[in-house]
Formats: C-alpha cells, structure tokens, sequence
C-alpha cells in the first residue's frame, strides 16, 4: 500500500458466492482463464470460438449522475491507455443515457449495428434486456453486464455479492448498537436497480423481525447532496436513530448527522473518500463496504478474454473492499489529500485493475 502511488487500498473480505443459473459448461474454477481475479460465482462457464482483434469495445452506460459512475468511467478510460491494455482495444466507446430503460437497450442496439464487438453494461433494468442479448448472441457481440446485474444466466455478469454486502453492513450497526432497540434508518440507492433491490434485502435480513427496533427507509440514489437532504429530513421527522445504514453517499449522511447534532451511533457506510476521513477524525463507528468502481474494467477484461476463446466463468464474483473505523490510517486505506468523493478501495489487483489516482483523475467522463 504506497501513498506514493496515488492507489488506495482496503483489506479484501472474502464474498459469499451466490447463484444465478445454468450457461454453456461446467468446470473448475482452476480451468478458467485467469482464475486468480475471475472468480466463480456458480459452476458456469462460457466460451466461444476465438476472434482476431483488436476488437472495438463499448460501455452502454445508464444514470452517470454520481462520483461512483464518474470514477467507473474514468477509471476504464485510464485502463484502456495503458500498453499492455491497448494493444487489444481498436475503439473504446462511451455512452451513458440516463434511468429511462428504453434509452440505453436502444443504445445497446445501435452498438450493436454499429459492429461493436463487445458491450459491458450497467443495466438500468435487471429484467428488461432478453431480447438485446438474443440479438447480441445473434450478432456475434459479447455483453458483459456488471454492478447492476441481470437477472439472466445467458451472459457473463460481474458483480460483488450484494445480500453479504449489505447484510454484513447491517450486522455491524446492530452489533455496536449499545441498546438493542430504536429506530435504523436505511438509505437505499437508485429505484430499479438489482444492486438496490439486493442490498436492502440484505439489510433487512438482519433487522427485520428484531424485537424494539423499527426500519425507517428513504432513498438517496447513491448521491451524496441526495442523502444529506433525505437524512435531514428523516432527523426532522423521526428524531434520534440508533444507527443508520446507506449504500452510497456516506459522506452526505455524515455532514446530515453534523448538521443535526445528531449523538454517536454506528454507521454502515460506502467508501468515499471525505467520508472516512471524518469517521476516522470525527470517532465515528462504522464499517466501509465498497462496491468497486473498477468493475468496469474486470468486465472490460471479461469482455475480451471471451473474444479471444478464453474459458471465462458466467458469474464473476469478486471479494467486497471492507475496513473498519478502528482500523482506518490515513494514505493507508484513505487519503487527506485526494478528493473526497472519490472512492477508496476501488483497485482490484488480481485482476489488474488498478489505476493511480492522478491518472484517473486526468480522463473525463464524458460520452465518446
């Protein structure tokens, strides 16, 4: 871990594996390629018939409206620049079209008239997009959702294990709660996303059912200005909670607490960068769980591991970055010097995904 560098790292907690169904053919995780980062969700594997590249790659991007997608974006445009990278990317192509589902399977489309050869994508929709991969399969392109998976076995999907992610979250709340009872106030993320749906159920295994406790739910869209103002709002109405869980936007709902002067409680937090610096400076409890900007990338890689002929597993699951307040150290798993919406922990080194933030940092996350 060298401050130097500009790459921040969190200690890596093993993911739970989970299940999505059948795909081409079975094998050992020891038989894909590369199975130091492509870890196996399920027992599934896909191959197909290798292509010559280099090959023409897009990102068929949805919302872009948060430092995450910001960071996603320009975290892929630094990967693919680098040598050992582009030697196989003729064309890197960025579209994100907003929440309207219809938009970005249109974009899709398009894409794919357009020849592309591979399309990794954050789906608005998780059940939306049968009939654009019946035409990718058709047409020869690979697509490769990842964060927002699909709920589909037909396709390689990347993710992060979103019911442990979560669910682990909420546990420590309800662990480092002094009193066993109170209101929790849950911040979930952008409404039809399956990584939304996942993680509140995730949160909600652990305190549903919990005798004197009382879930408040609000939506923060995975935005920082968002969740500060439902967490304001919430402080007005409800008053004191014991403890409050959000997906995203942990830096907005800690300047919400401070606003409020709301007493210690334990957090379950996402990990941007401004927010650990004040759980760290500030003697807050709380654990980060980080859902990986760089995901992207592993897709990306993914993407054309498949096109090259490559045994790849059809559920890649990759471990969750976690640290805990007690163990943060500044230029170790965060920063007081890089920007504080941007995402500690989102290098994923077996996979080779891993950026220097200065280089990042100099990409834009514009369509191209």
């Amino acid at each position: 871990m060298k401050h130097k560098t500009g790459v921040l790292r969190l200690v890596l907690a093993a993911g739970v594996a989970g299940g999505l169904a059948l795909s081409a053919q079975t094998a050992n995780a020891a038989e894909t390629y590369n199975p130091q980062c492509f870890k196996p969700g399920n027992n599934k594997v896909m191959q197909q018939k290798a292509k010559p590249g280099p090959y023409k790659i897009a990102l068929a991007n949805g919302f872009a409206g948060n430092s995450w997608r910001i960071q996603m974006i320009q975290g892929l445009k630094a990967w693919a620049e680098k040598p050992e990278n582009k030697k196989d990317i003729k064309e890197l192509k960025i579209i994100s079209t907003g929440t309207d589902v219809a938009a970005q399977i249109g974009a899709i489309d398009n894409l794919i008239a357009a020849g592309y050869d591979a399309i990794v994508t954050i789906a608005v929709n998780p059940t939306a997009f049968g009939p654009v991969i019946k035409q990718a399969k058709k047409a020869g392109v690979v697509l490769v959702p990842f964060d927002n998976v699909l709920d589909t076995d037909q396709v390689i999907q990347v993710t992060e294990p979103q019911l442990e992610l979560e669910t682990v979250k909420a546990q420590y709340v309800y662990d480092n709660m002094p009193e066993k009872k109170g209101k929790i106030l849950e911040i979930r993320g952008l409404p039809g996303n399956s990584v939304d749906r996942d993680r509140s159920i995730g949160m909600h295994s652990v305190f549903d059912n919990k005798p004197g406790i009382e879930v408040i739910t609000v939506v923060g869209n995975w935005d920082d200005g968002t969740v500060q103002k439902v967490v304001s709002d919430a402080i007005a109405t409800h008053g004191q909670f014991a403890g409050m869980v959000t997906q995203h936007g942990a830096t907005g709902l800690i300047n919400a607490l401070n606003d409020a002067k709301h007493p210690k409680i334990p957090l379950g937090t996402s990990g941007e960068n401004g927010s650990l610096k004040m759980i760290h400076d500030q003697g807050w409890s709380a654990i980060a769980r980080v859902q990986s900007p760089m995901l992207a990338v592993v897709a990306a890689e993914a993407a054309i591991a498949e096109l090259q002929g490559q045994p790849v597993p059809q559920l890649i699951e990759l471990p969750v970055p976690t640290v805990l307040s007690k163990d943060l150290k500044d230029g170790v798993n965060y920063s007081s010097s890089a920007p504080d919406n941007f995402q500690a922990g989102a290098d994923i080194p077996p996979c080779g995904a891993v950026v220097p933030i200065d280089t990042m940092l100099k990409q834009t996350p514009d369509n191209t």
